[in-house]
């Protein structure tokens, strides 16, 4: 099929790659492809009331679209979040503070190791012997914050 051919039916190509980029959406998780797939979808309605639009236009839109697409995309999810149950769910750091740990680890001057889970970390405190409980207060740069239970 050379490119006249192709071009004929440009805004048809268009389309369908809205639609498989829609459908891509489905299958894929996160939330992206639908920004790229509205852009698509824009381009072909475009080049179906221009059909004389060159490619290098039609792409350039395209491009341009997907930036604006995503952009509101961003801004959209920025003012209204999606709710959860869990908003900690990829938060490790943040779902430790408050558990109980055991020092393994002596904390000596302020500096141990404590067992969270089934991992050891690096861990600041207050002196306390091997076996002690602990209890998470806050997690930064690594290293886990306790005090006293």
């Amino acid at each position: 099929m050379t490119l006249a051919a192709l071009m004929a039916h440009a805004a048809l190509l268009w389309i369908g790659a809205a639609v498989l980029l829609g459908l891509a959406e489905l299958l894929v998780p996160g939330v992206f492809l639908i920004f790229l797939a509205l852009a698509a979808a824009i381009v072909g309605l475009a080049v179906f009331a221009l059909p004389e639009l060159p490619l290098l236009a039609q792409l350039g839109a395209f491009g341009v679209w997907s930036v604006v697409a995503v952009a509101i995309g961003k801004r959209w999810y920025v003012d209204y979040p999606v709710e959860t149950s869990d908003p900690l769910l990829n938060d490790r750091a943040a779902r430790m503070v408050g558990q109980t740990v055991v020092v393994t680890e002596a904390i000596v001057g302020g500096a141990g190791r404590v067992r969270v889970g089934d991992g050891e970390w690096p861990a600041r405190g207050p002196n306390a012997a091997s076996g002690a409980r602990m209890r998470v207060t806050a997690v930064a740069g690594g290293v886990v914050e306790v005090e006293a239970v």
